[in-house]
């Protein structure tokens, strides 16, 4: 059973955006999918009290607390777990333990990406059992320069920058109704299907 983690130290960079939506992308595809939440401000959590009964079913994984569950509850097929700021300690080792695949949003400013390198260091130098790591560039245009100097900093890093979404509203729509870009017609959403083509392959690889 594959279990994602959407993480990354600094707060703001769409972590909850991505965990929604790479919970929808998995009920999309008829998989039986629970999304926890480990973030004191539970965004995932109460996104999925949004979520009306018609949609997709996405179950909540009760992963907060001081313990987290050493894996999610029989029946499940997929799993995505989020995460908040500055997750460290025995939390992180515990979560990073779980992980098959850790996806890392990641902004296109100077701040964002010093803030995140020791992080991603601290990932690629974990021992034992190593989960596959994914950039992803977050509200991004990638025709400019700080999409440049993006694509520059993850490849000194040697990991996969498998995408980057752009600034738009229809996150922020979407969102207030429990539902995601997977949820509607196709064709509302066209650009941002695009940009989460390349994520969608690498999340099924």
């Amino acid at each position: 059973m594959p279990v994602v983690v959407v993480a990354n130290p600094k707060g703001g960079v769409g972590k909850s955006t991505l965990a929604t939506h790479i919970a929808g992308h998995y009920a999309r595809q008829g998989h039986a999918v629970m999304l926890g939440d480990v973030d004191r401000q539970q965004s995932s959590r109460f996104w999925l009290g949004l979520r009306p009964p018609q949609a997709r079913p996405i179950s909540t994984w009760e992963a907060s607390g001081e313990r987290l569950l050493l894996k999610p509850p029989r029946g499940t097929t997929h799993a995505v777990l989020d995460t908040p700021a500055g997750l460290h300690g025995w939390r992180s080792s515990e979560v990073f333990k779980l992980a098959d695949k850790i996806v890392v949003p990641l902004q296109a400013s100077v701040f964002d990406i010093f803030a995140t390198r020791d992080f991603l260091d601290e990932l690629t130098a974990r021992t034992g059992r190593q989960p596959q790591i994914g950039i992803v560039g977050m509200r991004v245009d990638p025709r400019t320069i700080a999409a440049d100097h993006l694509r520059e900093f993850v490849e000194s890093l040697g990991l996969p920058l498998v995408t980057m979404l752009r600034s738009t509203q229809n996150y922020v729509h979407l969102a207030a109704r429990g539902l995601t870009l997977f949820d509607v017609t196709p064709t509302r959403v066209e650009k941002d299907l695009a940009q989460w083509a390349p994520l969608q392959q690498w999340l099924d690889g």
